[in-house]
C-alpha cells in the first residue's frame, strides 16, 4: 500500500470500507451531470457553476478513494481528498492535483469566509475546463483499474 494512504489511515483521516462499484459509477455519473449542470449555469451564475466544476472534481475523488477501499472520515474530507489523489495518482496529475486543492481553497473562501466575494467568468470557465480535465482523465485511470467493470 502506498505510504501516503497508510499515513492518512493513521491519522484517522480515512477508514477502510467495502464500497460496491455500483456506488463509484453512481458518482463517476452524477460527476458528469454536475459538468452539465456547471456548463449551463455559465449564463446564469458564476458562482453556482465553480460550484457544481468543484462538486464534478469532489465527487470524482470520492469514487477514486472508493476504488481503493476507504472513505474519507474526517472534518476535512475535501483536503483529505486532494491529499488521497496526489498520493494515488501520482506524477502525472500532480497539476491537475494542485488545480483540484486551488479550486478546493477558492470555493471554500466565497463560500465559507468571505461570502459574497466576486467569482469571474474567466475564472469560472477556467475552473470549468479544469473540471473537465480531471473527470476524464480520473475516470480512465479508474477504469484502467478496474477493467473488468464498466463504469459508464
Amino acid at each position: 500500500m502506498i505510504q501516503a494512504i497508510l499515513d492518512l489511515k493513521n491519522q484517522g483521516l480515512i477508514a477502510e470500507e467495502k464500497i460496491g462499484i455500483e456506488q463509484i459509477t453512481r458518482h463517476l455519473e452524477r460527476a458528469a451531470k454536475d459538468l452539465k449542470v456547471a456548463e449551463a449555469n455559465l449564463k446564469i451564475d458564476n458562482e453556482a457553476s465553480y460550484n457544481y466544476a468543484y462538486l464534478a472534481l469532489l465527487r470524482t475523488s470520492r469514487a477514486l478513494i472508493f476504488c481503493y477501499g476507504f472513505r474519507p472520515i474526517d472534518g476535512q474530507q475535501h483536503k483529505t481528498l486532494v491529499i488521497f489523489c496526489e498520493a494515488v495518482l501520482g506524477k502525472n496529475f500532480s497539476k491537475l492535483v494542485v488545480r483540484f486543492d486551488r479550486m478546493r481553497k477558492f470555493r471554500n473562501k466565497f463560500t465559507y469566509e468571505e461570502p459574497g466575494i466576486l467569482v469571474s467568468r474567466q475564472q469560472t470557465e477556467e475552473a470549468l475546463k479544469e473540471a473537465k480535465e480531471f473527470v476524464k482523465k480520473v475516470r480512465v485511470f479508474i477504469q484502467a483499474k478496474n477493467p473488468q467493470k464498466k463504469l459508464v
